[in-house]
């Protein structure tokens, strides 16, 4: 039998390819998010699945604003946005195969976004047969994003400044441990397993907002980030980024991250030593049959 084909890797994103697509996101934060922040009429906000899970004009506007710009620069691509997907969940398995796509969270955290809260941004990725090659971070706040590209470093960026390089933190003991964990978006079952180990962290927070978790996963600010709701659009962009300022990111089971992977929970964590010491401690109760 012959050995497997495999496909041949796409060019790797040039730096211009790189800047283009931050440049998207910054005009449509612009254009389209923040003159809709704290400016919304009722009617433009909805529920999708329930009253915590909501979208408004801005997610819809910006994601199409954003989604025309990368075709212009990448017309043979899969562009993967969150509001697009609600419409076609088949665009997910043709971004996962697909030489590059392009994904997008055009407004994460919508939920703040919606009632006031300034704690918001935007995220995309480039992935390459499912795997991320390129992440970006986007605070439409500060207009200051972080990024990494392939065999790089994460950077924060900024119009006005340097760049500075990201690494994440050293990680320690777990009672000095502090991350971040979607305990309410967990089965319940699940959640009641989870419970009791609580406490054998320093702090567990949620921010309702994974561009900002992941940006202070890559600042060094916490030491994990645990998921069980694997929406690619949430995690390909932080996850990468992560691994580029030092970490790890990987599925309770070990493998990779691969926006593919539909189930299970996603651990991103400092260090090697961080994410083992993680993992030991939640695996046994998430591992769980929920049936």
């Amino acid at each position: 039998m012959p050995p497997e084909t495999l496909p041949l890797p796409a060019p790797r994103l040039t730096p211009a390819q790189e800047t283009s697509l931050i440049q998207a996101v910054r005009r449509a934060a612009r254009a389209e998010i923040l003159p809709r922040f704290r400016n919304l009429a009722a009617g433009q906000i909805s529920q999708k699945s329930g009253p915590q899970d909501l979208v408004t004009e801005a997610d819809t506007a910006a994601e199409a604003l954003i989604a025309r710009s990368v075709l212009q620069h990448f017309p043979n691509a899969v562009v993967l946005g969150e509001e697009a997907y609600a419409a076609d969940p088949s665009l997910r398995d043709s971004a996962a195969s697909a030489e590059l796509a392009i994904i997008v969270d055009p407004v994460d955290g919508t939920w703040n976004f919606a009632h006031g809260v300034p704690l918001f941004g935007v995220i995309l990725a480039a992935t390459r047969y499912g795997r991320p090659v390129f992440g970006l971070l986007y605070d439409p706040i500060t207009d200051d994003w972080i990024t990494a590209s392939e065999d790089g470093p994460a950077w924060q960026s900024e119009i006005a400044a340097p760049s500075k390089r990201l690494a994440t933190s050293a990680g320690g003991a777990l009672s000095a441990l502090s991350g971040i964990a979607h305990v309410p978006l967990m089965p319940q079952d699940h959640q009641e397993a989870f419970a009791p180990v609580i406490p054998a962290f320093a702090r567990l927070n949620s921010l309702r907002c994974s561009c900002h978790e992941y940006r202070l996963m890559a600042q060094g600010a916490v030491d994990f980030v645990l998921s069980g709701v694997l929406n690619p659009w949430d995690h390909a962009a932080g996850a990468f980024i992560a691994t580029r300022a030092g970490g790890v990111a990987r599925f309770l089971d070990g493998r990779d991250y691969d926006i593919s992977v539909t189930e299970g929970y996603l651990l991103t964590a400092a260090n090697e030593t961080t994410w083992l010491t993680v993992r030991d401690v939640i695996a046994p109760g998430l591992s769980r049959d929920t049936t």
